[in-house]
């Protein structure tokens, strides 16, 4: 049987995916800290946003057809 996610577990994965990457790069010190929390941060998580969104969208559609 496979595990069933709810919306706010979903949301905590997807969270703390964008927190690894976050701090991978700060921690790399590829770029400057205003860089990151002004342009890398912001990106991830409205990319992050709107993937989760088409995946709820498709997953609705999916279980909806069965």
């Amino acid at each position: 049987m496979a595990p069933r996610l709810s919306v706010p577990a979903s949301g905590g994965i997807v969270a703390a995916i964008i927190a690894a990457g976050f701090l991978g790069l700060w921690m790399m010190d590829v770029m400057g800290q205003d860089t990151l929390f002004t342009m890398v941060l912001p990106s991830m998580v409205v990319f992050a946003a709107i993937t989760f969104a088409l995946g709820v969208i498709a997953g609705e559609s999916r279980a909806s057809s069965l």
